[in-house]
């Protein structure tokens, strides 16, 4: 089912975009767009880990750069069933992590030294859980290419504004105009709508990974605010980067592709069978650096 809605999702998304094609350059206008549109499929599926790892800078570790944070990383993959991912961290005081790369057997996770330096043992394990929950949901993939059509049809939508339709009299310029501002909104809407629901996905499987849910609802209590008011340059650089993250950053609510942090929490409570659908209390934080963090002082 997953694969169904999958393969319907980018499908409207490319008929979308075949349709601004058609609407600004006729029917060779939209043999191009599917052109286009096939072969971002293409690069995307076979390169979304490296583009999202390059995006962020992100640096590879092992077992020797950062025994802990590998090893914390390698058990969380063989309770989850999935073959080790590749492992990296993230120069960035923003607290994030996400997780990449088109399926399984080719994902990567990451967490920025923020979060690493900002959570305790288990609340790190309950992040990275979350991430290999998106893995193990083949999440990733779709999300990356969801974002990069989007894209790509707001980058037409924007010339159809300054080039117009195709010479032969058949396009109403009120037709235009509102393609240019709803194409869009329509694909973010579409994006909003599968992410939302994937993130709880991912909540509860990294619930299950990780045997806790109530450290994974303690490390969102601790990240949200931080992640939303430190800034991340990559997010700046590139908004649609923002739906990677545990927890998006650069947003506002009303556009934001995650649930609210308090809804996500309040469900990770009840999981966890307290009864409870406030915020767990907070622990205090590790002195100084996580032992996670593979840039501490040793």
């Amino acid at each position: 089912m997953n694969g169904f809605k999958t393969a319907m999702l980018l499908a409207a998304l490319t008929a979308l975009f075949m349709g601004l094609g058609y609407l600004f350059g006729g029917t060779g206008g939209a043999i191009i767009a599917l052109a286009v549109a096939a072969g971002m499929n293409l690069v995307t599926f076979w390169n979304a880990d490296k583009i999202v790892l390059r995006m962020h800078n992100a640096r590879e570790v092992d077992a020797r750069t950062a025994p802990e944070f590998h090893g914390l990383v390698a058990r969380l993959a063989q309770r989850a069933g999935l073959p080790m991912p590749k492992v990296y961290v993230v120069d960035s005081p923003n607290p994030n992590a996400f997780a990449t790369g088109r399926n399984p057997e080719n994902a990567a996770v990451a967490a920025t030294t923020g979060l690493l330096g900002m959570l305790g043992r288990d609340e790190v394990a309950a992040v990275m859980a979350h991430e290999l929950g998106h893995v193990r949901n083949r999440d990733t993939l779709i999300m990356t290419m969801v974002a990069t059509i989007a894209g790509a049809i707001s980058m037409i939508a924007n010339f159809g504004l300054f080039f117009g339709g195709h010479g032969n009299g058949r396009v109403n310029p009120l037709a235009a105009i509102a393609a240019v501002f709803m194409a869009p909104f329509a694909a973010m809407i579409v994006q909003m709508a599968i992410s939302r629901t994937r993130e709880f996905g991912a909540d509860r499987a990294g619930a299950e990974i990780c045997g806790d849910p109530r450290a994974l609802a303690s490390a969102l209590a601790k990240i949200a605010g931080p992640a939303r008011s430190i800034p991340n340059r990559t997010s700046e650089r590139n908004p649609a980067a923002s739906q990677l993250y545990i927890v998006p950053t650069g947003v506002s609510d009303l556009f934001s592709t995650h649930p609210a942090t308090e809804k996500r929490i309040a469900a990770l409570m009840a999981l966890g069978g307290t009864g409870s659908t406030s915020a767990p209390p907070r622990s205090a934080p590790m002195a100084g650096r996580s032992a996670l963090d593979p840039n501490r002082r040793r």
